[in-house]
This record gives C-alpha cells, sequence and structure tokens, in this order.
C-alpha cells in the first residue's frame, strides 16, 4: 500500500500538473468551445484512455527498472526535478503563452473525437515524466508491492486528471470568456502555477533517497 502521506503528496503534484496547461487541456478547451461539451466530454474519455495506457505500461517497466538497475530512483527523482523546474518557467517567462489560448477546431465525429483525445495524450511529454521520472519517487518497497504501489499512485492520477479536465470541459467557454477579459487573474494562474512548480521541484532534489 502506498503511505497515507506519500499519496498526499503525489496527488498534490499531480494537481499541480494537471493545472499548468499543456496538450491536453488546449485540446480539451479549444474543442469544448469549438463543438460543445459533449463533444468535449467524448475527447477526454480519449485522454483518460492514454492515462490508462501510460499507468500499465509504466508500471510494468519502473518495476524492472527499479529492481535492476541501483541507481535508477536518483537518475529518474533529478530528471523529473529538471523538469518540473522548465514547467515552472514556461509558466513564468513573459511571453508564455495564455492559458486559454485557443485553437479553432473542425467538427468531428465522435470516433475521432476520442482517437484524437488518446493521441494528444500519449504524444504529451508531460504524461510520460509524470509516470517515468515522478511516480517512482513515492515508490517504498518496504510497504508491499512496487507493481500495486505502482498501479495506486496511477489512479490516483487518473481521478484527479480527469476530475479537473472535466471541470474545465464544462466550464471552457465560461472561464476563457472571463480570462480573457480580465488578463489580472490569468498573471495569477501563471504566477501561481510557475512557483507550485518550482517548489515541488525543490522539495524532490533535497530528498534522499529512501
Amino acid at each position: 500500500m502506498v503511505d497515507f502521506s506519500q499519496g498526499i503528496a503525489f496527488a498534490l503534484i499531480s494537481l499541480a500538473m494537471v493545472l499548468t496547461p499543456g496538450p491536453n487541456m488546449i485540446y480539451l478547451i479549444s474543442r469544448s468551445v469549438s463543438q460543445g461539451k459533449s463533444a468535449g466530454l467524448i475527447s477526454l474519455a480519449g485522454v483518460a484512455t492514454g492515462f490508462v495506457f501510460y499507468m500499465l505500461c509504466a508500471s510494468l517497466g519502473v518495476t524492472a527498472l527499479l529492481m535492476a538497475v541501483p541507481h535508477a530512483y536518483d537518475t529518474l527523482r533529478i530528471a523529473g526535478a529538471l523538469y518540473l523546474l522548465w514547467l515552472a518557467w514556461n509558466a513564468l517567462r513573459p511571453n508564455a503563452r495564455p492559458i486559454f489560448s485557443l485553437t479553432a477546431l473542425h467538427q468531428d465525429s465522435a470516433l475521432k473525437l476520442f482517437t484524437m483525445g488518446c493521441v494528444t495524450n500519449l504524444l504529451n511529454p508531460k504524461i510520460a515524466v509524470m509516470y517515468l521520472s515522478l511516480l517512482p519517487q513515492f515508490i517504498q518497497p518496504h510497504h508491499g508491492s512496487v507493481l500495486a504501489q505502482s498501479l495506486q499512485l496511477g489512479l490516483i492520477q487518473i481521478f484527479i486528471s480527469v476530475l479537473i479536465n472535466g471541470v474545465i470541459v464544462f466550464s471552457a467557454g465560461t472561464l476563457a470568456h472571463f480570462l480573457q477579459q480580465k488578463p489580472f487573474w490569468a498573471q495569477i494562474q501563471k504566477w501561481l502555477m510557475g512557483t507550485v512548480l518550482a517548489a515541488l521541484a525543490i522539495r524532490i532534489l533535497l530528498e534522499s533517497r529512501r
């Protein structure tokens, strides 16, 4: 079983990651605004399928890697922290893309919506790093099966991501209009996310191997 404190810490990182603008968020917002909430939800189902694929592949692969390579944990820990710092910089840099910078999309079928959501997620480097670099840092072998802990953490990430993205799908139009009319709040969101990501990166870098 995953330790409660580790589960909470991983949940907070998952929350910060899903609230950081990326391909998934931009696609879901653009699709919801262009084609409606139903299209956004179908696209979200595709995104969730991509999460499950990543979770299963990463859980099996991470289990084998941590057991076989002595310094794999430290390598993944540092790589994950550096990636969080890069995300923080991209959120805080002066010419950062606004969170609700939308892209006009054509009307597509349900199958294409689902497929595009899945492909967008599978090609999202943020999700790959989330599972390959960040997730292993919260696994404690002395607490039981590494595979079971990997799956538990993956389910936490999927639940938070689907929940937040679901809220985004339903409120995309309203939030997009509000933030475009109130750039001050967009700036607050940008600085909040950048600060949280940087703090998480520093915490990971200062953490010793368990």
